[in-house]
């Protein structure tokens, strides 16, 4: 139970994926390279085997620490990394990738992902017929073995796969964040598209180390999260605390149950960022987690309130 299969192709990757978006350290504080290497080679040596980063994470620097931490390991671990929205031409987006080849010291990435939609955050709107055509040939040459899209609405996934096999999307899901199950997810079920949930603990919100009033320190970006907000705050809080006994009652740290419930669902994993070994070691706990499906049910009755009042903007982000 601790892999699945990734879309059609023939590469299996752990329940739980290491995200390294804080191993860049832009929009991070208190990241040392030193604690980002010794979480990675941790997660790994936990039985996780996949990791997730991007050429934006740090301008390529979590690419580059990602490289340095699984050098020795390569053949036995699944490298997803990400392409930027301003990328997308057919030129660029096979610079970019060669660029990334060389940050992660690598012949060839696992998965090959576009991060955000053309047009996203100012980009250029390049056909996807453009860029997902780039893609088959960086794959035709054996630089790519997959092909993945992230923050991507149902509609751009059905349009992605006029022009390509499209293994992978990566939108925000968690116990407070369920927007995809209205229509992503059972689309993705039906046609052998894995999920690979980001957030799943809500950017640390599921840990239930945070209070009401909690404050960030200036240049973390969960400022910028929904949950986060003043409307939303609140009412997660509460959610949590109902979460908490259950948690308790199967002898696990609540964000084991965050990831446990995320990757609890069929044809998905959850991406999980860690700071330092002991909260890799932590977040490996949910690998082989698997919980029953009452608990399941409990925890999706304890979430609906909140996600009931959410709008339809999927984006996590203000």
């Amino acid at each position: 139970m601790s892999f699945i299969q990734l879309g059609k192709s023939d590469i299996n990757i752990s329940r739980i994926i290491m995200g390294t978006w804080q191993a860049g350290k832009q929009m991070w504080t208190g990241i040392q390279d030193s604690d980002s290497i010794q979480a990675i080679e941790t997660a790994f040596d936990q039985g996780i085997t996949t990791f997730d980063t991007a050429e934006l994470y740090g301008k390529g620097h979590s690419e580059k620490i990602l490289g340095k931490a699984i050098k020795k390991v390569r053949d036995k671990a699944v490298i997803a990394t990400k392409a930027a929205p301003h990328n997308l031409s057919s030129q660029k987006i096979k610079n970019a990738c060669e660029k990334s080849l060389k940050n992660l010291d690598t012949d060839y990435i696992d998965l090959y992902q576009i991060h955000w939609p053309a047009g996203s955050f100012g980009s250029k709107k390049i056909p996807l017929e453009e860029t997902l055509t780039a893609l088959e040939d960086l794959k035709k040459e054996g630089k790519i073995r997959a092909i993945g899209v992230s923050n991507f609405s149902l509609d751009q996934l059905k349009e992605a796969l006029k022009f390509s096999q499209i293994e992978s999307v990566q939108p925000p899901y968690s116990i407070l964040w369920r927007h995809i199950e209205k229509a992503l997810l059972p689309f993705c079920n039906k046609n052998q598209i894995t999920v690979l949930a980001y957030s799943p603990m809500a950017q640390g919100l599921l840990t239930g180390k945070f209070k009401n009033g909690h404050k960030f320190e200036k240049g973390d970006h969960r400022k910028s999260n929904r949950l986060f907000s003043d409307d939303l705050f609140g009412k997660a809080i509460k959610v949590i605390e109902d979460l908490k006994p259950i948690a308790s009652d199967l002898g696990i740290p609540l964000s084991t149950l965050a990831l446990s419930w995320v990757a609890g669902h069929r044809n998905t994993a959850a991406i999980a960022g860690a700071r330092n070994s002991q909260q890799a070691k932590s977040n490996s706990m949910a690998i082989n987690s698997i919980l029953p499906e009452d608990i399941m049910e409990t925890i999706n009755s304890l979430s609906k309130e909140i996600n009931d009042i959410l709008d339809d903007n999927p984006v996590l982000w203000k």
